[in-house]
């Protein structure tokens, strides 16, 4: 049976963890994995600011879903902009920003535990930004060259950044559930084998997760959720993912060393009234986006911090 818009994976999301084996790596000393910009100009203020106290280079790695609420034509080119000036990836919206059929819908391959208004609500939002980039085609041609999948080096620690997860780009394997299924640890214990890396940083599912796993050794998986909206319960904050050679200067809400190298969440506080007035100008109250997402973006999320960080557990 055919899937319906929004839950279907497409064949073309699809890399296999090897795939990640074969990818060029890239050095660096401070790594920022952003995950699920979703729009938010006032988050990326943030983060540039949050970079720019570092006390060495920092390579910024926008790991897909950097577009979503920015319907509007200057937010959809101020996003773009800034974002492509930086190492970026695929994430599903982008991917079907650049499908010529719907198909897919937005692209997310939710799984059946989401309801089908959460899912058709997410059609109709990507159907307006699409409406919005292709009225933008240089952009989008820009993006239709970014890969799904980038490999890193920070020290000893071999990196993979994906969207999804191992084998997909919408795939929802590294969600925090899944991460905690003990159905699924042959699986992720394939993953690391095949892909040869240490760590898989991602996002895609928008609740966070750090999990460590003993696969030939220690090996973790991390999920920013999200660096444009709330991830936790009574907050009004993003999330990013730091991986560095020496601890950075930032409070990080938590995090775990593998390989000698710090892997920190870093929360994203950006101006949440800024950003609540930005998305109330293009989704106000009746749209699509404002029934899905306007309780998350005013109040935070109904997700536990403490729920999101148990790296030592195997």
């Amino acid at each position: 049976m055919t899937q319906a818009p929004g839950r279907a994976c497409p064949l073309r999301y699809r890399y296999g963890a090897a795939a990640l084996r074969a990818c060029p790596e890239q050095q660096a000393e401070t790594l920022y994995v952003i995950g699920g910009l979703y729009g938010n100009r006032p988050a990326l203020d943030a983060l540039l600011a949050l970079a720019a106290r570092e006390d060495g280079p920092v390579v910024l790695c926008f790991n897909g879903d950097f577009n979503w609420f920015d319907v509007d034509d200057a937010g959809f080119e101020a996003i773009n902009r800034a974002v492509l000036r930086h190492d970026a990836l695929l994430g599903n919206v982008e991917a079907e920003l650049l499908a010529q059929d719907d198909d897919a819908g937005c692209g997310c391959a939710y799984p059946a535990g989401v309801d089908d208004g959460t899912v058709a609500r997410s059609n109709q939002i990507h159907a307006r930004l699409k409406a919005t980039a292709r009225r933008q085609p240089a952009l989008l041609a820009r993006l239709g060259r970014l890969p799904m999948l980038r490999r890193y080096r920070v020290g000893a620690l071999a990196v993979g950044v994906v969207h999804g997860d191992a084998e997909s780009l919408a795939g929802w394997r590294f969600d925090v559930a899944a991460l905690d299924d003990p159905d699924n640890r042959p699986w992720i214990a394939q993953a690391f084998e095949a892909s040869g890396v240490d760590l898989f940083a991602s996002s895609h599912t928008c609740l966070p997760a750090l999990r460590s796993y003993d696969v030939d050794g220690r090996r973790a998986v991390i999920n920013n959720g999200a660096a444009g909206m709330p991830n936790f319960r009574g907050e009004r904050t993003g999330l990013i993912t730091r991986i560095g050679i020496a601890p950075g200067p930032h409070a990080a809400r938590y995090g775990t060393v593998l390989k000698g190298i710090h892997v920190e969440a870093l929360p994203l506080a950006y101006d949440p009234d800024r950003w609540l007035a930005d998305f109330l100008a293009n989704w106000p109250e009746g749209s699509a986006a404002h029934t899905s997402y306007y309780r998350r973006i005013r109040e935070g999320t109904d997700f536990a911090w403490q729920s999101a960080s148990t790296p030592d557990r195997q």
